[in-house]
């Protein structure tokens, strides 16, 4: 048994949920982890994220990732990460599931004019609006809101990226109804999540980006790890036609990361000289990640990726316009609330702002083109991103 399996999150024991539940109904034969997972799963939340952005807003295509799809892919990687590592499969899978939960229609641009328009509520975060969305405001239990997690999956959400020393407002309130000590680091499980999420994006950003046509296969290879495992897919198998070889590419590329993880993972664990859970959570330093030469490869395709895509005028253009959108819907709702929904009014004046950023942060891409167009005026997007 490897030392990180040594160190997997127990069902048994779990610190439990902040509302005792009674199993007196057909549960089935789930443990408190895997009833995680599954709620996630069936949530509301999780099914909006089919329209909501990954990198291309309401995108002409039925092929790239949307942040359904992304949530599948990274909660793939986990597992198989967790698996190896003998870390527990459930809560990973939940961790990778629910990461994106929090973000509003059209991604880091919505944050980004959230943020701005909230700003004195207390702004907004997406990692923070994760956990506001499963402590709060989904509601499918009868005695209590939320979702009522375990106090590993909330940690784990909470903190996937490691401390917070400075929560924001949501955070700060869920953390006031059930400790989640954010000070520490959290599970093998959240890290290895974590992780996932950047190998998923980082590699199927680049087949997207060359689907959509953002960039040329002869400017990609110019990125050390990218040129080495094209030029290694040549020597195994020939001149492939370029879509297979892309495939390939993002394959080979995920199985590196992935076996860098787990011997990293490894080597760190038997450095630290950690023994138990609480040891993982006071070690100080992330335990799983990358070695430091793949890690230096890593930040080298990011930029590239930042450069190429995030920062392509294309999309510069949708994003300036999905900031329009969403600063328009707030400033409509602040100066006229009767125009929300009457159960997301507030009569305080702060909490009014907050309630507006729930509901917007909720809405799918399309709901919020769609509300845009009919309460404010009309929406210009170019028609392939």
């Amino acid at each position: 048994m490897s030392l990180a399996a040594a160190l997997a999150a127990q069902p048994s024991s779990s610190r439990g949920r902040a509302h005792p539940e009674i199993d007196n109904g057909p549960r089935g034969p789930r443990d408190i982890f895997q009833r995680d997972r599954d709620r996630i799963i069936h949530s509301i939340a999780f099914r909006r994220l089919r329209h909501k952005t990954q990198v291309y807003v309401a995108p002409d295509g039925d092929h790239y990732r949307v942040r359904l799809t992304h949530s599948l892919e990274v909660a793939q990687i986990g597992r198989t990460m967790a698996r190896a590592l003998g870390l527990n499969e459930d809560l990973t899978e939940t961790l990778c599931l629910a990461h994106d939960l929090g973000h509003p229609p059209f991604g880091h641009a919505g944050e980004d004019a959230l943020k701005e328009a909230m700003a004195d509520a207390g702004g907004f975060d997406h990692n923070a609006h994760t956990i506001r969305i499963v402590t709060r405001l989904e509601t499918p239990y009868p005695r209590f809101d939320g979702l009522n997690l375990s106090w590993e999956a909330l940690v784990g959400l909470a903190k996937h990226n490691g401390p917070v020393a400075h929560p924001t407002w949501a955070l700060a309130e869920a953390n006031a109804d059930f400790d989640l000590e954010l000070e520490s680091w959290p599970s093998l499980e959240a890290q290895v999540a974590a992780v996932a999420d950047d190998i998923a994006y980082d590699n199927h950003d680049i087949d997207d980006g060359l689907r959509a046509g953002l960039i040329q296969l002869h400017d990609l290879l110019e990125v050390p790890m990218v040129e080495r495992h094209w030029r290694a897919i040549r020597e195994r198998s020939g001149e492939l036609p370029p879509d297979k070889m892309q495939r390939a590419l993002v394959r080979d590329q995920i199985g590196t990361m992935v076996g860098d993880v787990l011997a990293e993972t490894e080597r760190r664990l038997n450095q630290s000289g950690v023994q138990t859970i609480e040891e993982v959570r006071d070690a100080g330093r992330q335990l799983a990640g990358f070695s430091d030469l793949l890690a230096r490869e890593e930040k080298a395709l990011k930029r590239f990726l930042h450069d190429r895509i995030y920062n392509a005028p294309e999309l510069i253009a949708v994003r300036e316009e999905a900031i329009r959108v969403v600063s328009n819907l707030v400033c409509a709702y602040r100066a006229d609330p009767s125009l929300l929904p009457e159960e997301w009014r507030d009569e305080d004046d702060v909490q009014q702002v907050r309630r507006i950023g729930d509901f917007i942060a909720g809405m799918t891409d399309r709901f919020a083109l769609r509300t845009h167009e009919g309460m404010i005026g009309p929406v210009e997007l170019p028609d392939r991103f």
